[in-house]
């Protein structure tokens, strides 16, 4: 793992159609109304721990793509007249000629770095991807389409994504699991989240995790209900590039961040 030197605070820019990009911009600013999930049983896990309101310059919803035609000829028609200055920008559920577009936008607003997550491949079509790459290269952007949202990583040559993901905490899950002997099972005790999903699911899942016998077919059942009970907002639809849905992916990295805490919270004994 590399460091990354304290900077001044990464200011962000959402521009989004849909559902999803709002339920991770609520996550982010850590909305009490968000999660509510646990209904009556809830602890308030995660509210008061975070947030960072302060890092949001703007969430610009742009029309739904259903609503625009099927072929944009004058897509800068369509986006902002403006736009503050932000360092990086997230784009989610936009119509696919105005994320064509969106490279020469930020660019023209100082944005240096485009994070486009992709949680429905008819949305983000590799074809379209690379195009968009092209584009970000071509104008020295920083640039990942994770897929889902919740396999973004820090990398050491995209710095500005990877303050992205270390600075707000979230990208691909990491938690830290205690465990505790109840008669002749293993159960785990606590759960402490360290980095969440984008969307906040990570909360939910460590939550439903607590006094769960780390059995590898209970644990998993336990892990597979949380994630889709939240639920999980990556299409059920197969990825032709994956070869299965999008949402089973999410479900696979949760599964993971749980194992290695279970792993190297034995390691610790």
């Amino acid at each position: 793992m590399f460091k990354l030197s304290k900077k001044e605070t990464l200011h962000l820019v959402f521009i989004y159609s849909g559902a999803f990009a709002e339920r991770v911009i609520r996550n982010l600013i850590n909305d009490p109304s968000f999660c509510k999930s646990c209904g009556l049983y809830c602890d308030s896990c995660k509210y008061g721990v975070y947030t960072y309101v302060r890092n949001i310059r703007a969430a610009i919803e742009l029309p739904s793509p259903s609503e625009l035609p099927p072929f944009i000829d004058k897509p800068e028609d369509y986006m902002p007249k403006s736009m503050p200055k932000a360092d990086l920008c997230v784009a989610s559920g936009v119509h696919k000629d105005l994320l064509l577009e969106l490279p020469y936008y930020i660019e023209k607003f100082g944005v240096k770095a485009l994070l486009v997550p992709v949680e429905d491949f008819n949305e983000v079509p590799s074809g379209l991807r690379k195009q968009v790459e092209e584009r970000c290269l071509e104008l020295g952007l920083e640039n990942a389409f994770p897929k889902p949202f919740c396999s973004l990583e820090p990398a050491e040559n995209k710095p500005l994504i990877a303050r992205f993901v270390t600075e707000l905490g979230v990208g691909r899950p990491e938690l830290e699991i205690s465990t505790a002997r109840i008669g002749n099972s293993e159960v785990i005790e606590s759960v402490i989240v360290r980095r969440s999903a984008p969307c906040g699911s990570t909360w939910y899942v460590a939550r439903k995790l607590r006094g769960i016998e780390t059995n590898r077919e209970r644990l998993y059942d336990a892990i597979a209900k949380a994630h889709h009970s939240y639920p999980c907002t990556a299409t059920m639809n197969v990825d032709p590039e994956v070869k299965e849905p999008i949402l089973h992916v999410g479900g696979y990295i949760i599964r993971e961040a749980v194992e290695k805490a279970l792993e190297k919270a034995k390691a610790e004994i």
